[in-house]
């Protein structure tokens, strides 16, 4: 073996332990950073189950609703919570996933020229706006200029803004994923443009498009700025979106955290006592978002692992 080969040969090896180092740094970098990150979801979700888990497990917290209840007073549910939060959040799927779902056919499908790229900056637009900016857009809309009364039809106008682009950017994606091969076969036996996407593409998508339409739904569950400004908060099961106060869970949170100070009560016998009624129920709703958040979620993950498309 000559020098040459030989000083070829410690150089590989050299190399090669570079690389190997770089590639267990890495590793190992990625897997902390991982860790570091799993610390507060872990320490979220045990300190939300570990008190809230008693009040919603306790009878009536799905069947009863906050009226005639207390800080002073134990019991009460959420159901006119959970009422007004599905029938929004309802209203605002409705809206939106059909004007989503045209825009995004529009910029795949057909959309050249400057209305197309016009369309596609008002999508980014909308995915960076802030839900209070979509909130107060709507009260100075209807209520400021129209006169109009605050109530829950009004959040899921302001949620639709904010559902629209979720639902847009995914349902773009996999219609892109649909291969050429298929629409120029359909184009080849003289099927019309409108057909194909209507018979072959969007039916080849829909995994991926329920997929984007679950995330947009869970992606709105759980803003408050809206309601906070649109429609207010009642302990009483409300279930007309057009008139009147209307509860929801972040509601719900929002109006016990108000209690929280007030923990002290007067017992028949002249006594006092320490009672935390409201933080209780406080922490049950915020258990019920997590839960209802993390079931479309996990919703949209099985859907997604039966995509045709993503696979």
């Amino acid at each position: 073996m000559t020098a040459a080969s030989t000083s070829n040969t410690l150089a590989g090896l050299s190399a090669n332990r570079g690389r190997k180092f770089k590639d267990r740094f890495a590793t190992t970098l990625v897997y902390g950073s991982f860790l570091v990150a799993l610390v507060p979801l872990i320490w979220l979700l045990w300190t939300v189950l570990s008190r809230g888990l008693h009040a919603i497990t306790r009878d009536g917290w799905f069947t009863r609703s906050q009226r005639g209840t207390t800080y002073r007073t134990p019991g009460g549910g959420a159901l006119h919570a959970i009422i007004g939060t599905v029938e929004q959040v309802a209203l605002c799927t409705l809206i939106s996933v059909p004007i989503a779902l045209l825009v995004a056919i529009y910029l795949v499908e057909y959309g050249r020229g400057p209305l197309a790229r016009a369309t596609t900056f008002m999508v980014d637009i909308l995915t960076g706006i802030p839900s209070i900016v979509a909130a107060l857009f709507i009260y100075a809309v209807v209520i400021t200029t129209f006169h109009g009364q605050q109530a829950g039809w009004l959040v899921s106008l302001a949620l639709v803004m904010l559902m629209i682009p979720v639902i847009v950017r995914t349902t773009e994606e996999m219609l892109r994923l649909v291969p050429n091969e298929l629409r120029e076969a359909s184009y080849a036996l003289g099927v019309p443009k409108w057909r194909t996407i209507a018979s072959i593409v969007i039916p080849t998508a829909m995994s991926g498009i329920v997929t984007g339409v679950v995330l947009g739904v869970a992606r709105v569950a759980g803003e408050t700025a809206p309601l906070l400004i649109l429609v207010g908060y009642s302990p009483n099961r409300n279930r007309n979106l057009l008139s009147g106060p209307q509860a929801s869970l972040p509601g719900l949170i929002r109006d016990q955290f108000g209690n929280l100070g007030n923990t002290t009560i007067l017992l028949p016998n002249g006594h006092r006592a320490t009672v935390h009624f409201a933080a209780d129920r406080m922490w049950g709703a915020a258990l019920t978002l997590i839960i209802l958040v993390m079931a479309l979620n996990l919703l949209a993950r099985f859907i997604a692992r039966r995509s045709k498309v993503s696979q």
